[in-house]
């Protein structure tokens, strides 16, 4: 019925198979056969099917037909700050490898929030998804959906070890590696400017920290070590307070892109130079730090292969429910580009003067 002068149209109703079969002068069992291609439908009816349900602009509905076959082919994402490349990158791959395989994603931001996260958790249950990829903030999302035997992988950092699958990198060793190539200019006072330290992913980039300070001879300065967390002006405030000491770092880990991104922003307001002044290293590498003069040295993970590997992993634990759980660990490299360089000369006198009184 057409709408009545001034009055705004209703919404438009959605075909279903009944009007479907209705327009093809067939059952709605038969209708149903044409479409899904299950059961035999003669040539000419099958054609005839289907091409009503073009003209009615059909879309099966996939949630009833999941519940129907109790199979659904929807996997559950939950992560933490889409505005962050990373997660972003990460949400890339996993729909690429997700859509590969015959599935759809279904995504939920809980912008670091672990109430947020068992919320969007309580509605992936709610919808029946397949399987959940969790970048987990707390160990409570974990434990309610394996309460609720739900297939999840957790990915980038893990709370369930040894009761769930995971996919992380080797946060340790890239660690290591980017302190080791600071110390090999010459740095001998730097700083790690981390968010925590009680998550996998804060512990083994400290412990990786720690590990080269320590075999290059380094003394362990806690003062060194400062944990801005997630805001982006208490790390902005942070770096600035480190870079204003009477006997400042020569060089800043930063152990994600967020933190180095408030270091390069402290050093302008200071007039600090890098790589001059202070060498800055990422553990995360973002866009801009190929953008930017002179380009940030960075620990490159491969988001998009973390996240393919996470639905390749989930999909194994769909298939295989008893196995037990495996952590799958990714390799980084290291970015060595010009943020990164000698300590300056009067840091090296100091250092020098200081080894002669010992």
């Amino acid at each position: 019925m057409p709408a009545r002068d001034g009055a705004a149209p209703g919404p438009v109703r959605r075909a279903t198979i009944k009007d479907v079969a209705e327009a093809a002068g067939v059952s709605r069992s038969t209708a149903s056969r044409a479409l899904t291609g299950r059961g035999y439908v003669g040539l000419g009816v099958r054609e005839r099917v289907q091409h009503a349900a073009e003209g009615l602009g059909y879309v099966p509905d996939a949630t009833a037909r999941h519940l129907k076959q109790q199979v659904s082919r929807s996997i559950g994402v939950l992560v933490s700050d889409l505005r962050n490349s990373f997660y972003a990158d990460l949400a890339a791959g996993i729909s690429q490898q997700a859509r590969r395989r015959g599935y759809t994603m279904m995504l939920a931001d809980d912008n670091g929030s672990a109430a947020d996260e068992v919320a969007a958790a309580e509605r992936f249950v709610a919808l029946r998804v397949a399987g959940v990829v969790v970048t987990p903030v707390a160990p409570d999302v974990v434990a309610y959906l394996s309460r609720h035997r739900v297939p999840l992988v957790e990915v980038d950092r893990q709370f369930g070890e040894g009761a769930s699958d995971a996919v992380l990198v080797d946060n340790k060793h890239a660690s290591r590696r980017v302190t080791e190539h600071l110390i090999g200019l010459g740095h001998r006072r730097i700083a790690l400017l981390i968010d925590e330290m009680e998550w996998t992913t804060g512990r083994e980039r400290h412990a990786g920290y720690e590990e080269a300070c320590r075999a290059a001879g380094l003394p362990l300065e806690e003062s060194l070590v400062v944990a801005a967390r997630w805001d982006a002006g208490a790390a902005r405030a942070a770096a600035a307070d480190l870079l204003r000491r009477p006997d400042p770092p020569t060089a800043i880990f930063a152990a994600n892109n967020l933190l180095a991104e408030a270091v390069w922003r402290a050093a302008a307001d200071l007039g600090v130079r890098l790589p001059d002044d202070l060498s800055l290293a990422s553990f995360d590498d973002a866009p801009w730090m190929s953008m930017v003069t002179p380009q940030v040295t960075a620990v490159e993970q491969d988001a998009v292969a973390l996240g393919e590997t996470a639905v390749t992993r989930l999909l194994e634990r769909i298939e295989a429910a008893q196995a037990p759980p495996r952590t799958v660990m990714l390799g980084a490299r290291v970015l060595q580009r010009g943020s990164t360089g000698p300590p300056p000369a009067r840091a090296a006198v100091r250092s020098g003067s200081a080894g002669a009184g010992a």
